[in-house]
């Protein structure tokens, strides 16, 4: 009998253990969502971003002069960086949701192997119609700081840096949504 009282006791605690963090998770989740916004740096004048190659999915030669008159986020990541790879579903669904007439995503793979070693882990990884720059021969290091990755970088519409952030962001966060919506 005591056997069964103390069985029935730990279910009820349990439960109630379990209806309670509810709330909790609810609240972590809503300080993790405003904490993303203090990971944003917004510069105070736009800075102009020097002109230099990468390559796109079938290796032409592209530059971010190309989409002046929408605001371009460009996301610098590499396959081996397991917080890069963690924040890629995120800018998927955030592509997605972000309008193609003000907005360009540019995640920018600095993998030494470009396509060749990209496209076989997008897949790997379920994202095999995510649509990866290449920046093998690592041109980028000349105009953004990329001691850090995953960094994204928040050109203007004019083409100007107006803000970045050196780490892990959940980009498809409401308040990151908003917070890019503002350059449109």
């Amino acid at each position: 009998m005591n056997i069964m009282i103390k069985a029935i006791m730990l279910s009820a605690l349990a439960v109630t253990i379990t209806v309670n963090a509810y709330p909790g998770m609810e609240k972590q989740q809503q300080h993790v969502s405003n904490s993303t916004l203090d990971k944003i740096n917004v510069l105070e004048n736009p800075f102009p971003i020097a002109h230099i190659g990468f390559n796109d999915a079938e290796g032409k030669e592209v530059d971010f002069e190309e989409h002046k008159g929408k605001v371009v986020i460009v996301n610098m990541w590499a396959t081996w960086c397991p917080p890069c790879v963690r924040e890629l579903p995120a800018l998927d669904r955030l592509e997605q949701t972000l309008s193609k007439d003000d907005f360009v995503l540019m995640p920018i793979s600095i993998d030494a192997e470009g396509k060749k070693q990209v496209s076989p882990f997008l897949e790997s990884i379920g994202l095999p119609s995510f649509n990866s720059y290449y920046d093998a021969r690592q041109n980028l290091r000349e105009v953004f700081p990329l001691d850090t990755i995953p960094a994204t970088f928040i050109l203007n519409k004019e083409g100007e840096l107006v803000a970045y952030v050196r780490t892990y962001v959940d980009w498809d966060d409401e308040n990151a949504i908003e917070f890019l919506q503002q350059f449109q």
